[in-house]
């Protein structure tokens, strides 16, 4: 493990890294849940540029000032790479208050850096800002099927608080919500 591995905000420049760790983690995560076609199509140029204009408006213009997306970084043989992700923020399910409420919209770190302390390093630093913000609890939806992503929150700490919904990824897919308590 590097010494140099840490957390910052994300900038313009890292996006096309972004982009290519969220496609990347997707079929890992994902990819047997999904149609063979819908998982081909998340690394489709079309999708991408979707993806490269999301998180381009999430860092020029996000929702609110509370919505953040933050890089983890390590430095091998002097080159230094984007990682993993998070982008956070004030939640939006309408059960939940955005005031002490918050949610992790994405976390993601490169399928070839996993167990590597990025995916760690990212929710600290996420919970950190959180708390900084005022949020007392955190939420995140995951696939209710095992998977890597529901088996990092859940020995993280994070439960299931009984939310339910289904996204029609040309099959519907089942999701979980999960939370943790964050207020000091």
């Amino acid at each position: 493990m590097s010494s140099a591995q840490f957390v910052r905000p994300a900038r313009p420049a890292d996006v096309d890294a972004v982009v290519d760790i969220q496609v990347a983690s997707w079929k890992v995560v994902y990819g047997s849940l999904l149609p063979e076609e819908i998982s081909e199509a998340l690394g489709g140029e079309e999708a991408r540029e979707r993806f490269r204009a999301q998180w381009t408006a999430a860092l020029e213009s996000p929702p609110t000032s509370k919505h953040r997306l933050v890089v983890s970084t390590d430095e091998v043989d002097g080159v230094r790479t984007v990682t993993g992700f998070a982008a956070f923020g004030p939640a939006g399910d309408p059960d939940l208050w955005p005031a002490v409420d918050a949610e992790v919209f994405a976390l993601h770190v490169d399928p070839t850096r996993l167990r590597q302390g990025h995916g760690s390093r990212l929710v600290n630093a996420s919970v950190e800002h959180l708390v900084e913000g005022g949020f007392s609890t955190a939420h995140v939806w995951v696939p209710e099927a095992d998977n890597a992503l529901r088996s990092f929150f859940e020995s993280s700490g994070w439960r299931a608080d009984g939310a339910r919904r289904e996204i029609d990824m040309g099959r519907l897919l089942p999701m979980v919500r999960l939370h943790a308590s964050i207020s000091q």
